[in-house]
């Protein structure tokens, strides 16, 4: 069977723990939860008029083994690499495990989303087949519409299959694979580059899944003290790391019942995730930033009214640094009008290279943070703690937990040197969940890995044992000597009024004697020249008020113009490439069909390292 190829290199020791008890491939696990007979246990998909469609394990494995099987006369070999454009549905998960049910493997991409940016929906697609070297692609009906072009640059050996069509054929044995084995390909987030095939074998998917298993609570208690099954409940999309490994592959493994929500009726009715999570009595989801603020500014009374949120032990927060703010402010309503617990929130820390999760704050603990002297911190990147009377410039970094048993994570200068708790360096992982490398390309695989460590391109310190994250290497602004993280200074831009939160990228440019500081950000509010200057202004004037800089530029964008990844995440780098080449605003991300406040994803990350003064403290 198909072992995965990226090149000659030293991979580190297994630090694995005994796992005797985890079935040898994703497949399998889902045979394992069909063989129990757990008919009331499933998935369940919310349509969009509010009725569910509900598969147990059993019908669940039995898709699978009929998709396998059309696949395979469809001409899938084992061990052919085989895409799939799917939204969040049904037929996802039957393709999905149908693709392993015919010994292949599954390479997940986004469907194309931004109807009015076909063209770049196109190139950055067919290198990602190409990056994968797919032999297929499985769409559906709409997705199949769209996808001839994409085809035409990235021939596939068998073309595009019919997704609706895979679990009608007759079942058949599915092909024997192992451990080692590869079992998925999924493409990093690209938020600094294009993104990498990030290969995957099922020893390392159940690793990561099986940790982050083990950090939740699988039975719960009621407030009587009677105990309740979990239920999850998700909206992220299954192509992304966070919607497939957490809430598709965990949850198999686990027996969990999850409920799924279209991530298209997210996007156009967000408080649908709220309102789902109650009704199906949840104990668990997960989502990023952005979705907590955007879930709290548009809940109407009559909603907080109804909610019950009293039995959910997890709303997981990750994928880019936290905003605890959002965090709070989102905990302060939903504590008060609908009984969540406070503890609930749960910062986490996580990548493709390492499956998913990489930490998690323990579950029974409240978030916290640390506020750290700004002028120390840029200075060395050592933390000088400060309380809240501190007068200075501060930072609040938010704890993303420990690390999963079996698993290190440290903190790393250039040279591969380990550096103390509380100094600033690149996070670094080693572990049983962690990639061997990237799909055939040896050189990248070669540049991400030093001495047995995953070199994450993160910057972070360790702190009595907890992980927290403070920024990317390559966003990394240095002014005068001094090192700047964007997201302190785009925070204190976005607390100005009529700058679209979550939606500032702080960028630099060549200047005469030293690099300057730019700042694009988007504005529903200023739409007149004059609106956009007195916006520059006051921009200007609270940059320099609370951090000390005077920025060269602000450029004031329409709704829906930065740069972004499929999930949402803001591009730093392209966004300075554009505005080098005086192409800024131009391209952006906007969707047709969906809403300025929530496009694809688009309110995300109102970042979570940032510089404040008392003052704006007691505000």
């Amino acid at each position: 069977m198909p072992k995965l190829s990226v090149g000659p290199r030293t991979i580190p020791p297994s630090l694995a723990l005994p796992r005797p008890h985890l079935p040898p491939t994703v497949l399998e696990s889902v045979a394992r939860a069909a063989s129990e007979g757990l008919t009331t246990d499933g998935l369940r998909f919310v349509g969009r008029d509010e009725t569910d469609r509900f598969f147990g394990w059993d019908e669940v494995y039995d898709r699978a083994v009929r998709a396998g099987a059309a696949l395979a006369a469809a001409g899938v070999r084992p061990g052919d690499r085989v895409a799939l454009v799917l939204p969040t549905d049904p037929l996802f998960i039957d393709a999905f495990l149908g693709v392993l049910a015919a010994g292949a493997v599954p390479a997940p991409l986004y469907p194309p989303v931004r109807l009015g940016r076909l063209e770049e929906y196109h190139a950055r697609t067919a290198a990602m087949l190409r990056a994968c070297g797919a032999s297929a692609i499985i769409a559906d009906a709409r997705c199949r519409r769209i996808l001839g072009e994409t085809v035409r640059r990235a021939p596939t050996r068998l073309g595009v299959i019919a997704a609706e069509d895979l679990h009608r054929h007759a079942p058949a044995p599915p092909v024997a694979r192992e451990a080692d084995d590869l079992a998925l390909v999924q493409f990093s987030s690209g938020t600094t580059v294009a993104p990498k095939p990030v290969g995957l074998t099922h020893s390392q998917v159940l690793a990561n899944t099986d940790a982050i298993v083990d950090f939740m609570p699988l039975v719960a208690r009621d407030q009587d003290g009677s105990p309740y099954d979990p239920v999850g409940v998700s909206w992220l999309p299954l192509y992304h790391d966070m919607g497939l490994i957490g809430f598709v592959i965990s949850p198999i493994l686990a027996g969990v019942p999850i409920v799924f929500i279209p991530t298209i009726r997210f996007i156009k009715h967000p408080t649908c995730w709220l309102d789902t999570i109650s009704r199906h009595k949840a104990t668990a989801s997960f989502a990023p930033n952005f979705a907590y603020a955007l879930v709290a500014r548009k809940a109407r009374p009559e909603q907080l009214d109804r909610w019950d949120l009293s039995r959910m032990k997890v709303f997981g927060c990750g994928a880019e640094p936290i905003n605890p703010e959002t965090m709070r402010a989102f905990v302060e309503v939903m504590s008060s009008r609908c009984g969540l617990r406070r503890e609930a929130i749960l910062p986490a820390y996580g990548m493709a290279e390492a499956t998913l999760a990489i930490s998690f704050k323990p579950v029974a603990d409240h978030m916290r943070t640390m506020l750290v002297d700004a002028e120390r911190f840029q200075a060395d990147g050592r933390v000088e703690a400060v309380d809240e009377g501190f007068q200075g410039a501060f930072f609040e970094h938010v704890s993303c937990g420990t690390w999963f048993p079996g698993h290190e994570v440290s903190s790393q200068d250039a040279e591969g040197t380990l550096l103390p708790e509380g100094v600033e360096g690149e996070l670094c992982l080693r572990g049983p969940s962690v990639t061997p490398g990237y799909f055939e390309n040896p050189e990248a695989t070669a540049a991400a890995f030093k001495d047995g460590w995953l070199r994450t391109g993160d910057l972070g310190y360790i702190l009595d044992g907890e992980v927290y994250v403070t920024g990317r290497i390559k966003d990394l602004i240095i002014l005068n000597g001094r090192n700047l993280h964007p997201q302190s200074i785009e925070w204190v831009a976005a607390q100005v009024e009529g700058v679209r939160k979550g939606n500032v990228v702080a960028i630099s440019r060549p200047g005469p004697a030293s690099e300057e500081l730019v700042l694009v950000l988007e504005s529903r509010e200023a739409q007149s020249d004059s609106q956009k200057a007195a916006l520059v202004q006051e921009v200007r004037t609270r940059i320099q008020q609370e951090m000390g800089i005077v920025p060269a530029d602000v450029v004031v964008l329409a709704v829906g113009s930065l740069p972004k990844t499929s999930s949402g995440k803001l591009q730093r780098r392209k966004t300075r490439q554009e505005y080098l080449a005086g192409l800024v605003g131009q391209t952006g991300s906007r969707t047709a069909g969906a809403s300025a406040d929530t496009l694809t994803l688009a309110r995300h990350m109102a970042r979570g390292v940032w510089s404040r003064t008392k003052a704006a403290l007691r505000k």
